[in-house]
């Protein structure tokens, strides 16, 4: 009995040993001998992670989109209407309307280049008048063609009206042609001129179109002529009278 008391004690002593040691480990044996959780400070037990559950995906930062596309080229700023237009780039401008686009009329007229002999040489009648952009403007004595005319018939009329002088025709100066714009028709002008002697007459008589009539030396009046086709006019004048 003394020895059967003993081995018990003996065998109950190793099993309390045993199982404080287990308890020592933190894992203690259940009553169907699988693992219980262990406990954690508060006595509730603690989970534990499952090494075949996958983590969590971690949440990826949103992608910012960079302004003003391609580097270098400006942002668009948007409109009125709404709609963005690119800065930095010229904008289309509407063409303006031509003027005179369509059939070109003709036209025909005659004038002369009225001289006179001075004491100090020889000199070229011109008379002035405004431009339609209201610029004084001097050239010779020129209009146009009246029905049943000739061409030296309506110079010699044409001289007398506008400057009020009276003139004889010596020889021809052949033809200027140029165009210009009236009321956005476009007029092809050819005119006739001739060489023509100061015979009389008083400047005083002039045409109202006309602000002045004046006589220059005839190297002034090629400088004074406005337009470069009576210009070359009063150049071939000067080559036959010289």
């Amino acid at each position: 009995m003394g020895a059967q008391g003993g081995d018990e004690s003996g065998a109950g002593g190793a099993g309390r040993r045993r199982r404080r040691r287990r308890r020592r480990r933190g894992t203690p044996t259940g009553s169907s001998g699988t693992a219980a959780p262990a406990a954690g400070a508060g006595g509730t037990p603690e989970t534990t992670s499952d090494a075949s559950t996958p983590p969590a995906p971690v949440p990826k930062k949103a992608a910012v989109k960079k302004r003003g596309g391609r580097r270098g080229r400006p942002q668009a700023k948007p409109t009125a209407a709404g709609k963005a237009q690119p800065t930095g780039r010229k904008q289309p401008v509407a063409k303006k309307k031509t003027p005179g686009k369509g059939p070109v009329h003709k036209e025909v007229s005659a004038g002369g280049v009225v001289y006179r002999r001075a004491d100090d040489g020889i000199e070229i009648v011109l008379a002035s008048r405004r431009t339609r952009r209201g610029e004084l403007a001097w050239g010779l004595a020129k209009g146009g063609i009246e029905e049943g005319e000739s061409h030296e018939e309506a110079a010699v009329r044409e001289v007398q009206e506008e400057t009020g002088l009276t003139a004889e025709i010596e020889a021809s100066l052949g033809e200027t042609k140029y165009f210009y714009v009236w009321e956005e028709t476009r007029i092809r002008k050819t005119v006739h001129f001739f060489l023509m002697r100061h015979t009389g007459g008083d400047p005083a008589d002039h045409d109202d179109e006309m602000e002045e009539i004046r006589w220059f030396p005839l190297e002034r009046a090629m400088k004074r002529a406005a337009y470069r086709g009576e210009r070359e006019v009063i150049g071939r004048a000067a080559e036959l009278l010289r």
